[in-house]
């Protein structure tokens, strides 16, 4: 019927066949079926067209003898090179198998790989996985007359350039320069000087070196995977990837490139490339290539551990593996199942839905979006299967974690972290609340709950009002606690910090023979274990330290700092905080040098 259609075009022709493959297949009047297959599998080689076939079989369909000739039979045009062959068992499996258009592979880079300076290997490199993205939508003008037959409907978009000093003249393109912000100023570049400064890299792939395959995450793969092959029929390539891949392979090892696709390219690749062993005869072994990120383009992200929780907030074993199990949950590939969305048979649910949509506006143009497909929705959605397999773990994590209410916990939070000192002393506050718990007539009420009761005691002594701000003498402590859980925005925390800073300077610098030192040192744990709690060590190891350095000449002063040595109120070392330069051994040493400088 396409050879009768469409005769000798030039134009890509292609057949989509979608079967169960079941049933009894007739005999034909000559010949066998492996004959008429031939025949077939000719006249479409002869003519250029390909087949995509899909057998869709539900799972727990048993397999005959007649299943079984069928399944061969699809397999010989396979054979031939003319027909692609795939089993789906499910819609949606079905939906992805569908693919609406083929893309050609096309090379990035054909050129040597060069090893060293006497070792270069022809090689082509083709992208392995590319980005699919939203296809780009145009502006439609709908000012034509509707008789105009011959209308584009396309809008076009110019812009015109006019001078500040001039705004009815238009300044020709000759006589434009691009400018720069830089600061307040409009810097003029031109672009005979962009010219004379742009990076212009030579092209071509260098192997730079090799790494242990461990060495390399997966985690730091980027952008898209592009595939390294020998070029096709050149003998010494072949051989020579397979035997850098195979060795490669063998040892465990990745190598290191240096990828400039083009001439003067803008910028430069650096990746890794992975050994690829072909299993099929007639294929070569080839290589996978990822790009690699800079320094600049990782981002850690420092999470503080468990163990500098109390312990009443670590995990239990029981809450560990619950949380374990979770995460296995989740596995796409469970062991003893099958895997669930398949990349080569899911359909992209975005644009199968801007499709559908964009079709059905076309025929109704006032209708509103459909519901989401069954087939769609299996994709967006939590697959129920795995949900009620997985039912147990579920429920076993809701048990292992008692939730509790927590009124204006957010309020009361900066307080309850400062106020918070060892578990021993937690257990000798909760021991006293119970006792003065205890009725008159001897029988223990039960005690309320710690955390609402913290909170509305912080909420009446420190109100968060505007009049928040400064730290006073009755109190100063509690101050600056106050002005802490003030959030209403970002720079509290920097001023309470800065305002406790300034009134511990005053309380030594005029103290009379050591009259404020109690107070002094109040303020110094204070301001410490804020710097900790907010992440910034630095602030207290430098103020301690130019403090010191501008006082030390003062007996009086150098007596404070061996009274801050003798209460353990050192400097913030790494341990405590991870933001911070000083070790624990300096730390130290930095209050012993005030002692020896004493004497």
């Amino acid at each position: 019927m396409l050879i009768k259609r469409f005769g000798d075009t030039k134009a890509k022709q292609r057949l989509c066949l979608i079967t169960d493959a079941q049933h009894l297949l007739r005999d034909p009047p000559q010949g066998t079926k492996e004959d008429q297959v031939d025949t077939i599998a000719d006249q479409m080689k002869k003519h250029d067209i390909k087949m995509d076939c899909i057998v869709f079989r539900e799972s727990g369909v048993q397999h005959n003898s007649v299943m079984d000739e069928n399944d061969r039979l699809l397999y010989h045009f396979r054979d031939r090179s003319v027909a692609k062959v795939v089993q789906v068992d499910t819609p949606t499996a079905l939906l992805g198998a569908l693919k609406t258009r083929n893309v050609l592979p096309v090379t990035i880079f054909r050129g040597d790989l060069e090893v060293s300076s006497t070792f270069k290997i022809k090689v082509w490199a083709y992208k392995k996985t590319s980005e699919e993205k939203f296809p780009t939508l145009k502006k439609y003008s709908d000012k034509a007359p509707p008789s105009d037959q011959f209308a584009s409907h396309e809008v076009k978009v110019d812009y015109e350039y006019k001078s500040i000093l001039e705004p009815d003249t238009v300044v020709p393109p000759d006589q434009r320069i691009k400018g720069y912000l830089y600061g307040p100023q409009v810097v003029p570049i031109s672009s005979a000087e962009w010219e004379a400064v742009k990076f212009k890299p030579e092209k071509g792939v260098k192997l730079l070196g090799f790494a242990d395959r461990s060495s390399i995450p997966r985690s730091y793969f980027m952008k898209d995977v592009n595939s390294f092959v020998p070029e096709p029929g050149n003998t010494k390539a072949i051989v020579a990837v397979s035997a850098l891949a195979r060795a490669m392979q063998e040892m465990n090892k990745v190598a290191i490139l240096r990828c400039v696709w083009r001439q003067n390219q803008a910028n430069v690749a650096f990746g890794v490339l992975t050994p690829n062993i072909s299993s099929v005869n007639n294929v070569p072994d080839s290589f996978y290539f990822n790009i690699l990120p800079f320094a600049e383009d990782i981002r850690d992200f420092p999470f503080r551990s468990f163990s500098s929780l109390p312990p009443s907030s670590q995990p239990t074993e029981e809450q560990q593996e619950a949380a374990d199990n979770l995460v296995k949950m989740l596995d796409l590939a469970p062991p003893g199942r099958e895997e669930i969305l398949r990349p080569d048979f899911t359909p992209n649910p975005m644009l199968e839905r801007f499709y559908s949509y964009l079709d059905l506006k076309s025929k109704q143009p006032d209708a509103n979006p459909p519901p989401l497909d069954s087939c769609l929705r299996r994709i967006t959605e939590p697959d129920p299967d795995v949900i009620n397999y997985r039912a147990p773990l579920i429920q076993n994590l809701g048990k292992s974690f008692e939730l509790k209410e927590n009124p204006k916990r957010k309020k009361a939070r900066t307080q309850e972290r400062l106020a918070y000192t060892d578990p021993d002393d937690q257990a000798k506050s909760s021991e006293n609340n119970a006792e003065k718990a205890t009725a008159a007539d001897g029988q223990a009420k039960k005690p309320e709950d710690p955390y609402a009761e913290k909170a509305r005691a912080i909420e009446v002594l420190f109100p968060s009002t505007e009049k928040v701000g400064k730290i006073g003498d009755v109190n100063p402590v509690k101050d600056f606690e106050a002005m802490l859980a003030e959030r209403s925005s970002s720079i509290w925390v920097q001023k309470a910090i800065e305002e406790m800073k300034k009134y511990t300077t005053n309380l030594v610098q005029n103290s009379l023979q050591g009259d404020y030192y109690e107070k002094a040192l109040e303020c110094f744990v204070a301001l410490r274990k804020a710097c900790i709690i907010e992440q910034e060590p630095e602030e207290y190891n430098q103020f301690v330290t130019k403090l010191y350095e501008r006082l030390k000449k003062v007996d009086d002063v150098v007596k404070f700092f061996q009274l801050l040595s003798s209460k353990n109120v050192l400097l913030i070392c790494k341990e405590e905080a991870p933001d911070s330069d000083v070790t624990e051994e300096m730390a130290r040493s930095f209050f012993m040098k005030t002692e020896i400088s004493s004497e």
